[in-house]
């Protein structure tokens, strides 16, 4: 499995246009395969889909992922009610 950073956006917008053909035509397994799909796209439409892989790289390395408490059956602090 590769890393988020290993994977090129060529790569990734190859995958999601292969994707969207497969989903547009309900699954059809008499479609062409999606390398010739790609190379049949238009160029405007591949360096669109690349701008936007790489966009979604970049999200996913430079969003940091939210932090989990180890606590899971305490109270964060200032939250436990006393004496009540």
């Amino acid at each position: 499995m590769q890393m988020i950073q290993d994977v090129k956006a060529e790569q990734l917008a190859k995958l999601f246009h292969h994707y969207q053909e497969a989903l547009a035509h309900n699954g059809d397994s008499s479609q062409s395969d999606a390398s010739s799909s790609w190379d049949r796209a238009p160029q405007s439409e591949r360096k669109v889909m690349v701008a936007a892989a790489r966009l979604a790289l970049l999200e996913l390395c430079t969003t940091p992922e939210p932090a989990r408490s180890n606590r899971k059956y305490y109270a964060e602090p200032g939250e436990a009610e006393w004496g009540c």
